[in-house]
């Protein structure tokens, strides 16, 4: 018996370890796992780890939910013209939140990016062509379309799939036939040799102008220089007004005090000699007069040279017309004296 139950025993356990070892998996960081059973879908998810499961009857399935770019190659796409033409590749980048996951899945598979990137991005490049002619997708419009289809793919997005989340849209140029391609690259030389044009057109109104200002600056500058010129004159020559009036007052106030000085002068003279006109005085003057002339006279009588009035007025005043002048010739004086020799 105990030989019939250590074999068993040793089965069960072998079988029991190929099980768990059937059964143990792990899940890679920035992806969880969704699980099916008989093709059913599980309900909740597997972290990053080492997991568990039923083997044979329960598949898992690993769903990225971190930062991935989505690329979508060779779109075909007809113009509002008829021109097919190619976008050679359509990046998008999204994310899918983790709570988001059971439910996208279960509605759209753990391939939800084909019927919600792939195919929207194909969808609305052929809507948008639809209506634009080949210059406004190929050159008038290619600038806004990366917004406007990151904007339709947020805005169904939002209702199909809540939890995926659009961050940006990158859109190449598309590709064209080369017959066109062949004008487009013409037009793009007509195009650059007109803008070299009016380029170069600028550049020489551009120096037109600067000439212009640097003649303005120029006539500004000398006539900037003539202004101070000219006040360096007229200050000059106020400034020799001034000192010729300080000169010219000098002068009149040097010959006000020279005339007032000669006033003052003659004013004091007269005072003088009106101080001076008394009687004693006019007698000394009378006497240095006399002593004065040398006249001599001669004659019976000594002439009268002074008024009665005077010191000498016993004198006949016309004896001064009977004298006469020695042989010196120098005028004497002379009484009884001279008549008796």
């Amino acid at each position: 018996m105990l030989s019939i139950i250590g074999p068993s025993l040793l089965i069960v356990a072998g079988v029991s370890f190929l099980l768990a070892n059937l059964g143990m998996h792990h899940i890679n960081e920035g992806f969880v796992g969704v699980y099916y059973r008989n093709g059913a879908l599980l309900k909740g998810y597997g972290s990053p780890g080492l997991n568990f499961m039923i083997p044979f009857i329960t598949s898992v399935k690993e769903v990225q939910v971190t930062l991935q770019t989505d690329e979508v190659q060779q779109v075909p796409c007809g113009t509002s013209g008829g021109v097919m033409i190619y976008f050679d590749r359509v990046e998008v980048v999204n994310i899918l939140s983790e709570d988001a996951v059971e439910s996208t899945v279960r509605r759209y598979t753990v391939d939800y990016d084909k019927p919600l990137i792939f195919q929207k991005v194909h969808h609305e490049l052929n809507q948008f062509c639809s209506s634009h002619t080949l210059q406004e997708v190929y050159i008038d419009y290619f600038d806004r379309i990366d917004e406007d289809l990151k904007t339709a793919l947020e805005k169904d997005l939002n209702k199909m799939a809540p939890g995926l989340e659009v961050l940006s849209v990158r859109v190449t140029k598309p590709v064209i036939p080369r017959t066109i391609q062949e004008n487009y690259e013409k037009m793009e030389a007509e195009k650059t040799k007109f803008l070299i044009a009016i380029e170069h057109q600028h550049v020489i109104e551009k120096e037109a102008e600067t000439e212009r200002k640097r003649a303005v600056i120029d006539a500004e500058k000398h006539a900037e220089v003539e202004k101070v010129r000219n006040l360096a004159k007229i200050a000059a020559k106020e400034s020799e007004k001034t000192i010729e009036d300080i000169q010219n007052q000098m002068f009149l106030d040097k010959q006000r005090a020279r005339v007032d000085a000669e006033y003052y002068s003659q004013k004091m003279l007269a005072e003088g000699n009106k101080l001076k006109l008394t009687k004693e005085y006019l007698q000394l003057m009378q006497y240095q007069s006399v002593g004065r002339n040398t006249k001599v006279y001669f004659g019976p009588d000594i002439p009268t040279m002074f008024h009665p009035s005077t010191a000498f007025g016993d004198v006949n005043s016309n004896t001064l017309e009977q004298g006469s002048v020695s042989e010196e010739g120098e005028e004497t004086l002379c009484g009884e004296e001279c008549i008796a020799k």
